[in-house]
């Protein structure tokens, strides 16, 4: 291989390292932003196999990874004339796949506090109407406020994620600077 190929390679290899690094801070193991980013700079479409060569893992943690990376829409299975296996490339948007993935986890947190006032609030309320114990009042009203305050952080977050989503925000925060 020439120089300036091997160079190439170690410098996509640096690439490569940071992105997986990086995908950390979202939750992404780094093996998993090594795939990613093994398919980011593949110029074609790449098999398990091929990938499994290239991020020295088994094919088994490959899939998983995909999977994974599949779910969040950052990789995309394609289908290649002429081959049975199936082929994946990655999205090379990182704005479209931060979107993806941070829509994804606001709706996530959304019903995991949604789930939990439905079933605390009535309880809650009923407490706060009926009962005798002044402690009990006092925490109970103090509790269904934090429940409001709760509500409107996640109106708050539901309108972040869609405006996300529908690419409103831009109108906000421009995604190049002009």
């Amino acid at each position: 291989m020439n120089e300036d190929l091997a160079q190439l390679h170690e410098s996509e290899d640096v690439m490569i390292s940071a992105i997986a690094q990086s995908m950390t801070v979202y939750g992404v193991t780094p093996s998993v932003g090594r795939i990613y980013g093994v398919l980011y700079f593949s110029f074609e479409p790449m098999t398990l196999d091929e990938i499994k060569d290239q991020v020295a893992m088994s094919k088994g943690s490959v899939s998983n990874g995909i999977r994974e990376l599949m779910e969040t829409e950052m990789v995309t299975k394609v289908w290649k004339k002429g081959e049975r296996k199936d082929h994946f490339i990655a999205e090379k948007d990182f704005l479209r796949n931060f979107i993806n993935f941070f829509v994804k986890t606001l709706r996530l947190e959304r019903n995991l506090i949604n789930k939990a006032i439905e079933q605390t609030e009535p309880t809650i309320t009923e407490i706060a109407n009926s009962s005798e114990d002044d402690e009990a009042l006092r925490i109970a009203n103090r509790d269904l406020e934090l429940i409001q305050e709760s509500k409107q952080y996640l109106d708050w977050l539901m309108r972040v994620a869609n405006s996300m989503e529908s690419g409103d925000i831009f109108e906000h925060l421009p995604k190049k600077k002009t």
